[in-house]
């Protein structure tokens, strides 16, 4: 059994020449898009922000298209495929984060005039307060990358039979090329193309799985009522488990820190010609990607609807699971492991497998493209605004802060090329993980739990100082590891372990800092008066 998997698994799948033309027709036309305006790149402003000259509407559109990553595109439907629609909470929680990034955040940011999302950390608190939230910045855009990373060479593995290394290497050669070559223009332009085709992607997948599923969208229904597939999640109050309060409260810390905090977002509210604009840049976001998001829990249970349908070849994804997590495993071995298979550990693959399997030639590409835009738009986000942090927050900072323009534009270049390579070697990295949008929230509430309950407590208690932000910090980190890592502690100390959802991680440890703080400033504020009064 073991070797008629690994046959299976390592057949290399040649792709028919028009997907093959579509494939390097869309890679060739991001890499034109940055040589086009690497033209106009004359200095580091124009780089990282575009000289404020770009419409909101554009803006709004490239944000979406970096919320709406392979994560997303493969994720999400594995999510429902494997679950119900209980992540969709996330989605449901982004107006509210939306509104308070609207009203606070967005004129905030564009009256202080930097260009790094970190400089007033250390206006705020010191030095170290803008360090440290970089470097929680740079671990969680790794994250970000890596995850993408993998979840496209997931994908594209299953088309072609191509390792998911050598894949990774030829997007991350494409996305660098075309990343470091045309800075922030290229990267909102192209991922307003990459917006459109990855959503037109979306409902041309949708089509092909109703059309494939005998009785069409009523039995999908049928199917997904029967198995609870629609169920937003328990509405208990329980946080030892991701029921829809976990995943609503999850949704709004990770969007607030995504409208508020990531470097990403903010680079992009420098680029419009206005606050207001860069306002409504914020709101057409949501208004595209709370629907968009929709499409792809849909797939999920059309897919569900599908392959339970054709139960054969549920056996073949069990299979390939096998085959990557168990290469040497013996037939008794696999055959156990392959009974104690369920539909969460292969829903990844689902969409992928379905497209070999049942998407017509020529159309192959063009979800291929969908998918690669999926993936292009959120690593180029990660590699610009990263190479624009570290240099503006530690390069400049503590090496050179005297750069001439010419010479920081370069150092932005190389520190481009080199955030892009880290973000494959954090993607090879997750090769076997069991879920891309678990691994990606896990690590994305860790990383940022820290920076965001600092910058809420700069923002919302402006009597706290340096002293109190800083045992304010250090108990939130304490918070945030022990809740990261208190499973791995031995039996003997069962005890000290925690109970709480791992979503849960980015909540308690953001309001650990936020409330420590504001306690240590109140009781600082009150023995200062009875010391005045006395």
């Amino acid at each position: 059994m073991p070797g008629t998997i690994n046959k299976m698994t390592t057949c290399l799948t040649v792709l028919p020449l028009p997907d093959l033309a579509i494939i390097a027709l869309y890679l060739l036309g991001m890499i034109g898009v940055g040589f086009y305006f690497s033209r106009k790149n004359t200095d580091a402003g124009e780089y990282s922000t575009g000289s404020g000259s770009i419409p909101g509407w554009a803006i709004g559109i490239s944000i979406y298209a970096t919320f709406l990553s392979s994560n997303t595109f493969l994720g999400v439907p594995g999510k429902a495929f494997g679950g119900n629609w209980n992540a969709f909470v996330f989605s449901i929680s982004m107006p509210l984060a939306a509104w308070v990034a609207v009203k606070y955040f967005v004129p905030f940011y564009r009256s202080t005039g930097e260009i790094s999302a970190y400089t007033h950390f250390e206006k705020r608190f010191g030095p170290w307060a803008r360090t440290y939230a970089v470097v929680c910045f740079l671990l969680t855009q790794l994250a970000r990358m890596g995850s993408v990373f993998f979840g496209i060479a997931l994908s594209l593995q299953a088309l072609t039979g191509i390792s998911m290394k050598t894949i990774m290497i030829v997007m991350g050669i494409s996305i660098i090329l075309y990343t470091v070559s045309g800075g922030i223009k290229a990267v909102i332009w192209t991922e307003v193309v990459q917006g459109i085709v990855k959503t037109l992607g979306a409902m041309l997948i949708i089509y092909l799985i109703v059309t494939n599923v005998p009785g069409g969208a009523k039995e999908i229904i049928n199917i997904g009522k029967a198995d609870n597939k629609f169920s937003l999640g328990s509405f208990s109050l329980n946080f030892t488990e991701p029921t829809f309060w976990v995943i609503l409260l999850y949704g709004f810390f990770i969007n607030l820190n995504n409208f508020g905090m990531d470097q990403n977002y903010i680079q992009r509210y420098h680029t419009a010609k206005s606050t207001q604009a860069a306002r409504k840049s914020v709101w057409l976001c949501v208004y595209m990607y709370v629907p968009a998001s929709f499409l792809f829990f849909i797939i999920g249970s059309c897919l569900y609807a599908y392959y339970s349908q054709h139960p054969d070849l549920v056996m073949t994804l069990k299979q390939q699971v096998i085959a990557e997590r168990m290469p040497h495993a013996t037939t008794a071995q696999a055959a156990d492991a392959l009974s104690k298979l369920t539909p969460a550990d292969y829903g990844d693959k689902v969409m992928p497998h379905f497209m070999v399997t049942k998407i017509p030639q020529g159309l192959v590409g063009v979800i291929i493209a969908a998918i690669l835009s999926a993936a292009m738009s959120t690593i180029s986000s990660g590699m610009n605004s990263s190479a624009t942090v570290f240099v503006e927050d530690i390069y400049k900072r503590y090496f050179k802060p005297d750069l001439t323009s010419r010479k920081l534009l370069r150092t932005l270049h190389i520190c481009t090329v080199i955030f892009g390579v880290a973000g494959m070697v954090c993607g090879i990295g997750m090769i076997g993980v069991k879920s891309i949008l678990d691994i990606w929230w896990k690590l994305s509430g860790i990383f940022a739990a820290g920076m965001l309950g600092l910058f809420l407590l700069g923002f919302m208690s402006t009597r706290t100082k340096n002293h109190e932000a800083i045992v304010a910090s250090v108990i939130g980190v304490v918070v945030i590891a022990w809740l990261t890592f208190s499973s791995l502690l031995p039996p003997q100390y069962g005890m000290l372990r925690s109970t709480i959802d791992t979503n849960m991680i980015i909540v308690l440890g953001t309001l650990s800092i936020l409330l420590v703080g504001i306690v240590l400033t109140k009781a600082k504020a009150k023995k200062e008066q009875e010391a005045i009064n006395a």
